[in-house]
């Protein structure tokens, strides 16, 4: 029978690290995908600079994404990001709600056992879920403590994920507002000079 250390992290780590590797992923390859050129980018660039500067706001990006995970992004038009962000925010969730039901579980048998012995109340010993009959009060008591504290855990995690839903969201906003037209580059092109007469590789950097 699994004690209450393993059963934690069947059911807490393994689905932590994939949202952590989830969210991580996502958000590397959400900036290189804003940092790829456009050509709606690269039409109009001082105008569009400075309209989306005048319009598109980090803050009201950051507010929304704090009220309602998830409205940040689409407020930057970046719907594919939704789905993610509640995936992430449900993992997690559903982590603390199951930490919860496990520490209530371990809290009442340990209870159970502990009135019938002492007390010689059976009351709360008949409610006892099967899985925790055989184990002893020491081994409930330390089960109870540890979920106790899985709960705090999973609740800060959950916090950690809606902060990086925010910050998401303001980076994207500021994003915006950068130019990252075709015509502020950097080209590798082969020299030659014709006094030396050597031949090389030169760096062209074009600015609009």
């Amino acid at each position: 029978m699994l004690n209450a250390g393993a059963l934690f992290r069947i059911k807490f780590f393994k689905p932590l690290f994939f949202v952590v590797f989830l969210f991580s992923t996502f958000i590397c390859t959400a900036q290189q995908k804003d940092s790829l050129p456009t050509k709606k980018d690269s039409v109009p660039a001082a105008k569009v600079d400075s309209l989306i500067q005048a319009e598109h706001s980090p803050r009201k990006a950051a507010i929304r994404s704090a009220i309602i995970p998830g409205w940040g992004q689409v407020y930057n038009k970046k719907y594919w990001k939704v789905p993610i962000v509640y995936a992430a925010l449900g993992i997690t969730g559903y982590i603390f709600v199951d930490n919860i039901n496990v520490y209530k579980d371990y809290r009442l048998a340990y209870r159970g056992k502990y009135n019938a012995r002492v007390n010689q109340d059976s009351t709360d010993y008949f409610r006892i879920n099967d899985q925790y009959l055989p184990l002893s009060e020491e081994s409930l008591r330390a089960g109870r403590d540890l979920f106790r504290r899985y709960i705090d855990y999973s609740a800060v995690f959950f916090i950690v994920f809606w902060g990086l839903n925010v910050v998401d969201a303001v980076v994207d906003a500021h994003l915006k507002a950068f130019d990252i037209s075709p015509d502020l580059s950097m080209k590798v092109k082969p020299s030659y000079n014709p006094i030396e007469k050597t031949k090389g590789v030169s760096l062209v950097f074009n600015f609009r």
